[in-house]
């Protein structure tokens, strides 16, 4: 063999090793698929505590279609790069997890990896979940495997090339996944030490609460900064003190459980079936969760806006138009005389977070989208605009509400806004 061959087939070993350690994270194992745990497997202490293990990691909202069987799949997750569509996760074994054992399961959870060996897409939060200890997971399984069977498969992800291609998660992966449970701070008391790990692991809050990068990953160093999720704002967790009314303790549970608070408003699109998720787990774990929210707050320098709101404006011809259409449409449960600022505890928008936030975004999806009626849990109820008002018409409201009820400078582009939300709502 001559140096230059020698040198070429050296080469080639070379790059043939590279590929394979560039290949090697995007190929997985398949775990053999078992025979479904009968229903009794389990006694009913786990299913229990793995009840309030799904309810925290809030599995229901994304895993059920509207209309659709608890855990059954089907609901589509607008992403950046196209819609993806929850899996089912009901113990059906031709198009659920119910040959999955216990091992596949915690694979998924904590490394984002299906029974088959395929990637999983990170709208699914393993990144967070992977936190989760291994009883809560083991408890997570015995409760999804003792559901009802529902056979029935997801429509396929409609994502953009190349990132429909899941062996390039494998890349995603290495830059965001850190695998495995996280030890307390022994710095720190065991409610602190809970709700670091209810808010970093089972309830990933950060995965909405915070800015994605060009990737889909969240932004380093901008945890809880705020995110967009479904259209809808998801406020930065770590600015509670700022709000016109700085959030207490006491309020933020109150929030977290029954989707209101007295100071601050209601819960609505994708934060409205988290606060009933979190109703059904014990109180403690709630309070840990705004202990520990409570300790990132950022410092501030925004005055408390505690004086009465502006009764009337006489700015623009829009907040002009806007307070016809209050005084039409919604003075009845808003106006500062409106018997439900008092019988329903709605709080004045003077200290709404929407009302107040940096965008009209969230206070446009109220008006457009309302707040559905559910029964006897009827005080966050508010009817949807879209089909009254036309785009202007919404604006002027929000550039009324705005002036009248906020400190705040007034919001820019507002129909431009209202155009925008409109339409991206009318593609979902």
């Amino acid at each position: 063999m001559t140096r230059k061959s020698g040198l070429l087939a050296a080469g080639g070993v070379a790059i043939v090793a590279a590929l394979a350690v560039a290949l090697l994270p995007m190929w997985k194992p398949a775990i053999a698929p078992v025979s479904p745990p009968a229903q009794d497997a389990f006694d009913a202490r786990t299913k229990l505590a793995g009840a309030r293990v799904v309810a925290l990691g809030d599995c229901i909202v994304c895993h059920t279609a509207k209309g659709g069987k608890p855990f059954a799949g089907g609901l589509p997750l607008a992403t950046p790069f196209g819609t993806i569509y929850a899996t089912n996760i009901t113990p059906d074994v031709k198009t659920g997890i119910g040959a999955w054992s216990l091992e596949a399961f915690t694979r998924a959870v904590r490394d984002g990896v299906a029974r088959d060996g395929h990637l999983l897409y990170p709208a699914f939060p393993y990144v967070h979940f992977t936190r989760i200890s291994d009883d809560d997971i083991a408890a997570a399984y015995a409760y999804l495997m003792t559901r009802e069977p529902v056979d029935a498969t997801p429509p396929a992800n409609e994502l953009m090339f190349p990132l429909n291609f899941r062996p390039l998660l494998a890349f995603w992966n290495v830059q965001f996944l850190r695998a495995g449970e996280q030890p307390p701070d022994a710095s720190k008391d065991t409610e602190w030490n809970r709700g670091k790990l209810l808010v970093d692991g089972l309830g990933h809050c950060a995965s909405c609460h915070s800015p994605l990068n060009a990737i889909g990953g969240e932004k380093s160093g901008h945890a809880f900064d705020g995110g967009i999720v479904d259209g809808w704002e998801a406020p930065a967790l770590n600015a509670l003190g700022a709000a016109p009314k700085p959030w207490t303790k006491e309020q933020l549970v109150t929030y977290l459980r029954t989707g209101r608070a007295s100071e601050h408003g209601a819960a609505a699109g994708p934060m409205l079936p988290v606060t009933r998720d979190l109703a059904t787990v014990p109180e403690a774990d709630v309070r840990s969760i705004a202990t520990y929210l409570l300790s990132i707050q950022k410092p501030h320098t925004v005055a408390n806006a505690e004086a009465t709101p502006i009764a009337s404006t006489a700015g623009s011809p829009e907040a002009q138009r806007g307070a016809i259409l209050f005084a039409a449409s919604c003075a009845q449960c808003h106006g500062p005389a409106a018997p439900m600022q008092s019988i329903g505890e709605r709080p004045t928008l003077a200290f709404s977070t929407a009302v107040n936030a940096a965008t009209p975004r969230n206070a446009i999806q109220m008006m457009l989208s309302g707040n559905g009626w559910h029964g006897e849990d009827s005080m966050n109820y508010m009817p949807a605009f879209d089909h009254i008002y036309n785009d202007q018409q919404i604006a002027d409201v929000a550039t009324y509400i705005r002036s009248a009820y906020s400190r705040r400078g007034p919001w820019t582009d507002v129909e431009a806004a209202v155009v925008k939300v409109r339409k991206e709502n009318n593609a979902r």
